[in-house]
């Protein structure tokens, strides 16, 4: 079984990472015995249900059985000294550990003094697979930030202490994903919300010959430590910065590690290293189309398929736009960092099934209703036609009525017509 780190910035249980995850499986090979850290987000009192929505994640989209660690918390004064015991047990038997969203200083607080980081270095150094995202990614390096406490309640910049994992394959790094989000709108959010200029107070204390490891959302980096090389994967890319001076490495490309050690004295450069041959894959569903990176680009795609499809009076386009917009909810929904974008997108939806109604109530109006209007015209213009005795004019448009399937009767009381088909 291979040695296998990887990083993932933002998206661990997204559509945009599922090629990732199922790559790691697949090199592993079977059977996985594959664990969920759940600790980073134990203080959330819906802690339970991020579990099971994680679990079912892996179990649907990723075709992999996950158990939880159940390790809410580390301290027996508050949850079972059994339970705690059975699950770091757990975590250091496990071939694939998962860890993600949540906050980084709960959980470093909750695995100080544990055997919980030894058996993280341990992962690195023996067979299997260790893959951290988000909240836990953070703790990886040797220097972690503090992301609620800086930025929501306004701590002053400084770095808390990190698990330094990653120093066990020479990475002296704080890592930082969600490098490249941008959900402040008018404020920069950068850098796992520290923005620029708080990343630039925090790098002067970094240890000598320590960088900035950061991971863009929706993006991974998966190190093979056997053959020592990394690859970005999913949709943004990996930034090395050491004193404000960047290197960055796209999605696709594949570079030895090395390459990412010797940032560390600033000689970081990408442009000698090819990336990797491109890889035939089999055509299938999840290759045909590339996710969206988010449910809101997901569903604001969507939304155009089925108002163009209206406009062509394309039903089975409009249906399909709908339905995939309800399966898109339901694979987003796993992903624990969506706020009110299910809401937004739910509303969508709504309005998409109810112009989707007005639109078939218009194919199954009375046909009369619908014609009326051209047939009466037509007829006005054929009595005006024979009043001012253009014959051939009123029997032309008598005779094409007629090929339209409409069957004119002259009575007394004027010109009927109704449907002949």
């Amino acid at each position: 079984m291979p040695r296998l780190l990887a990083i993932m910035g933002s998206g661990e249980t997204a559509p945009t990472m599922i090629k990732p995850h199922r790559r790691i499986f697949e090199q592993l090979g079977d059977p996985v015995d594959a664990v969920l850290l759940d600790t980073p987000f134990g203080f959330q009192e819906n802690a339970p249900i991020l579990v099971e929505k994680a679990l079912e994640y892996f179990r649907d989209s990723i075709g992999t059985t996950v158990v939880s660690a159940d390790l809410l918390t580390t301290d027996p004064t508050v949850g079972d000294l059994v339970q705690i015991e059975s699950a770091i047990a757990r975590i250091r038997a496990a071939d694939w550990l998962f860890a993600g969203p949540g906050s980084p200083t709960y959980a470093l607080g909750q695995w100080a003094d544990t055997p919980i980081p030894e058996a993280f270095a341990d992962k690195v150094r023996s067979d299997g697979a260790l893959v951290f995202a988000s909240a836990a990614a953070l703790t990886l390096g040797i220097a972690t930030v503090p992301v609620y406490e800086i930025y929501k309640v306004g701590t002053p910049p400084a770095w808390a202490t990190g698990l330094d994992v990653l120093s066990e394959i020479g990475l002296p790094v704080a890592v930082i994903p969600h490098y490249d989000n941008t959900e402040g709108g008018n404020h920069d959010t950068r850098f796992c919300y520290l923005g620029e200029r708080r990343l630039a107070m925090l790098e002067p204390s970094l240890p000598d010959g320590a960088f900035v490891l950061g991971v863009d959302e929706h993006t991974g980096v998966v190190l093979d430590l056997d053959a020592d090389t990394a690859e970005i994967v999913g949709r943004g890319g990996l930034t090395l910065r050491r004193a404000g001076t960047s290197v960055r490495i796209e999605a696709g490309e594949q570079v030895p590690i090395d390459l990412l050690r010797s940032a560390g004295d600033g000689g970081a450069t990408v442009g000698a290293v090819a990336p990797p041959p491109a890889v035939e894959e089999a055509a299938t569903d999840e290759a045909v189309a590339v996710p969206a990176a988010s449910l809101a680009e997901d569903a604001a795609e969507c939304e155009a398929a089925f108002a163009t499809a209206i406009a062509e009076r394309d039903a089975a386009s409009a249906v399909a736009a709908v339905l995939r917009l309800e399966q898109s909810i339901v694979d987003w929904s796993r992903d624990t960092l969506q706020s009110d974008e299910t809401d937004r997108a739910r509303a969508a939806l709504r309005s998409m099934i109810v112009r989707l109604g007005d639109a078939a109530t218009d194919g199954v109006r009375d046909p009369r209703e619908v014609l009326g209007p051209v047939v009466e015209a037509a007829l006005a213009a054929r009595v005006t036609a024979r009043s001012e005795k253009a014959f051939a004019v009123a029997d032309d448009l008598r005779d094409r009525l007629v090929e339209a399937g409409v069957e004119i009767r002259d009575t007394p009381d004027g010109t009927e017509w109704l449907l002949s088909n």
